[in-house]
């Protein structure tokens, strides 16, 4: 296998732009804190900005509402600026010399002042360094954050001459409430002047500034020489912030801070090996595990105090509390990848979201903070929960997390709470369907009507794995209805709807069950950021059904072919990708094709292989896989919290979780000659794919498990935990 460190193998560039939303900077493993420059843009830094703003403490990789992120960016100056407005004392760089790697950025401003970044788990630190002989300034803004952040209060203090500490109460994204959180930042020497500002201006020797929206911060003087500065938050209170601070970083220096963030990082891109000679491929590979390894995020502080969503303080004893939850996209790949990678955080996720249930009262959705964002919609913690379930990760805890997804699955929450759930349940649990309905009254940014008929399929999705848990776990009544559940994808199917010569689409319904019209498959009305081109294809757990809808095999598999525009595919993959499927990130609309910038049709490349076309699956995936590049542009879309990076890191390892809830996963056509797999519990999987080449479009002719030799439909997760070796024997097909 390679020797070469996975450190050095990561871009945490990839993703900066066209809207992947990734940030370059520093950050541990699942870290709750991190350091990373501040642009223009709403997710912080966009590979095409000018200027830096500040580097800020707090990101989130890859999400798409505006509100997000950005926290306490320091800016270091050679002078006060005329301006406490961070887009006004924005400083300028370049590219040139500039460097992100996993625990580590590092930028030279257009002033002469050279920024590194380094990170703990829960405190983002930089060293300043000034040009000789000049003394350097810090300007520390709680008043401002990321662009389209809104910091809606905020207050700074001048503890003693080398620490200050404070609150911002920020909006928590797509709309949502907001939070509270606290920090402390300390600088490894003092300081020799100080002050504050405010909406009215500076305040020279003033030691606090406190208030609502507006500008607001500190600046410190130093004399010459590099300045550490190390940032710690906390959503508990300000001992929360010191305490972190103080654990975490104690005395050390920022390279041993940077040296141990490193060390981490290797330990855990270290989980999977590939053997490949083609540098690039290798760095879109290691910066797509990166991007999956750095969420959910840490909630609770060195302690294990986190503020639960009651608004509590509650303590994680012996175990993580982590937060920020984007269910919505997670569920399809991310989930799976980690249940499969980080056994105890994933134990401890599941752990995590049976706490918020306590806590809150119902399940989530989209999780930000403390707080239920109701972004997006369908019910994707129904998966989410079963598939670490069937992956053996909520164990002691099966019947409580069964109690809640019923709950969930069966109820609505009472209008005084925060949680929306299935807001759609009532229509849906009487009819079969979850009506569409625009004026449906909503809880935040999304709610279940106004895309009735993605929110029907979804929740039959949701059903056929919660009616799999059901039965494992003896409660047969259930099993049944929940099965029975699971076919609702077909009240939607209307056989007279036709288009592109195909008859037979998903199609919404309005209440009292009449159809919606006008309609057409490629219109934006009734589905979520997605067309019923795209949606009709998310019922796998459903092959008979969907196959009786489309008119047999043949008739599906024609449908496919003209949904990845199959043939072109075969002559020239890459521009076909890039010119005839989707390419916009926000594309979502007026669309008749496949999605890959998006999350509801992730799983079609694998409806070939469910229906008995394994060999097109490859081909697709083989195809779908040169839109990730080792550039600022490499991502598909949002990365969506990893999940993007996740259904990358699946398609190259050769098997994907198609089919929520069942523990499978259906192989194609391997990346790399070699890659192992190590598993927490000290077994490997090994996947040996000699003749595979990147460039070439490939297809399985079979493989072997064990003594076993077949060709392999499905690979169980219970064979993977016992560790095995799948020799994959690969056939090139000719354009």
């Amino acid at each position: 296998m390679d020797a070469l460190d996975p450190i050095e193998s990561v871009n945490t560039f990839i993703g900066t732009k066209d809207e992947g939303n990734t940030f370059p900077g520093a950050s541990m493993p699942f870290g709750k804190a991190h350091s990373s420059p501040i642009g223009s843009h709403y997710a912080g830094y966009r590979y095409d900005d000018q200027q830096i703003r500040g580097f800020g403490h707090f990101f989130l990789s890859g999400a798409g509402c505006w509100e997000q992120g950005g926290l306490v960016p320091i800016l270091p100056v050679v002078q006060l600026p005329q301006s406490f407005d961070h887009k006004r004392y924005a400083a300028g760089y370049t590219h040139d010399g500039e460097i992100g790697k996993p625990g580590y950025y590092k930028v030279k401003l257009q002033n002469d002042i050279t920024v590194e970044c380094t990170a703990t788990t829960r405190a983002g630190v930089e060293r300043y360094t000034f040009p000789n002989g000049v003394g350097g300034t810090l300007l520390v803004n709680v008043g401002q954050a990321n662009d389209k952040e809104p910091v809606s209060a905020s207050s700074i203090r001048v503890l003693d001459d080398r620490t200050i500490a404070g609150t911002v109460e920020t909006q928590a994204f797509c709309g949502g409430r907001p939070y509270l959180t606290h920090f402390t930042t300390r600088f490894d020497r003092p300081f020799r002047q100080f002050g504050t500002w405010g909406p009215t201006g500076p305040r020279p020797n003033q030691r606090e500034s406190a208030g609502g929206a507006g500008l607001r911060g500190a600046w410190v003087t130093f004399t010459p020489g590099p300045v550490t500065a190390a940032t710690a938050l906390s959503q508990v209170d300000e001992q929360g912030a010191a305490h972190n601070l103080t654990v975490e970083t104690a005395d050390k220096t920022f390279d041993e801070l940077r040296n141990e963030a490193q060390n981490a990082w290797r330990q855990e891109l270290g989980c999977i090996e590939i053997e490949t000679e083609d540098w690039d491929e290798r760095a879109v590979f290691y910066t797509a595990l990166y991007h999956v390894l750095l969420q959910p995020l840490t909630g609770s502080d060195v302690d294990g105090r986190y503020r639960g969503f009651d608004n509590q303080v509650h303590r994680a004893d012996g175990w993580t509390y982590y937060e920020y939850y984007s269910l919505w996209d997670t569920y399809r790949a991310h989930n799976q990848l980690l249940a499969l990678l980080r056994t105890k955080r994933s134990q401890d996720i599941g752990r995590s979201i049976l706490a918020i249930h306590e806590q809150g009262g119902w399940l989530p959705r989209w999780a930000y903070a403390n707080q239920e964002t109701n972004c997006m919609t369908g019910d994707p913690v129904t998966p989410f929960l079963v598939d670490l379930w069937r992956f053996g990760h909520l164990k002691g805890f099966e019947e409580q997390a069964y109690a809640a997804l019923v709950q969930n699955a069966d109820g609505v929450p009472p209008a005084a709470s925060r949680f929306q759930g299935r807001s759609g349940n009532p229509n849906y649990l009487a009819h079969g369907f979850v009506q569409y309905d625009k004026r449906f009254p909503k809880k935040g940014q999304d709610t279940d009507p106004h895309h009735g008929a993605s929110a029907t399929l979804e929740y039959a999705l949701a059903d056929a794995t919660l009616a799999i848990m059901a039965g494992e776990l003896g409660h047969a009544e259930d099993a049944e209805r929940f099965r029975v559940r699971g076919l609702n994808h077909r009240t939607l199917w209307d056989n007279s709807v036709t288009d592109r010569g195909f008859s037979g689409f998903p199609r919404p319904k309005l209440q009292g069950g009449a159809w919606l019209d006008p309609y057409t498959p490629q219109g934006s009305e009734g589905f979520h950021e997605g067309t019923a081109w795209q949606y009709q294809w998310l019922a796998q757990h459903d092959i008979t059904g969907l196959l009786t809808a489309l008119g047999g095999k043949a008739a599906a598999e024609a449908r496919l072919d003209d949904f990845f525009a199959y043939q072109d595919l075969l002559v020239d993959p890459k521009r076909t990708v890039r010119e005839k499927w989707v390419v916009g990130p926000y594309d979502y609309y007026n669309q008749f094709r496949y999605n890959p910038n998006n999350e509801p049709d992730l799983h079609a490349p694998w409806m070939y292989a469910l229906i008995g076309r394994p060999e097109k699956t490859s081909v697709v995936v083989r195809a779908a896989q040169t839109l990730f590049v080792n550039g600022p542009a490499g991502v598909t879309g949002n990365d969506d919290l990893g999940t993007m990076s996740a259904w990358y890191v699946f398609s190259a390892l050769g098997m994907y979780p198609a089919v929520p809830g069942t523990g499978e996963f259906v192989p194609h056509a391997p990346k790399f000659t070699k890659a192992v797999i190590h598993l927490e519990n000290g077994k490997d999987v090994v996947i040996r794919a000699e003749q595979a080449d990147a460039a070439k479009t490939q297809v399985v002719r079979r493989i072997r498990s064990g003594w076993l030799s077949k060709d392999k439909e499905r690979i169980e997760i219970a064979e993977l935990w016992q560790g095995t070796t799948l020799e994959v024997d690969l056939h090139t097909l000719s354009n």
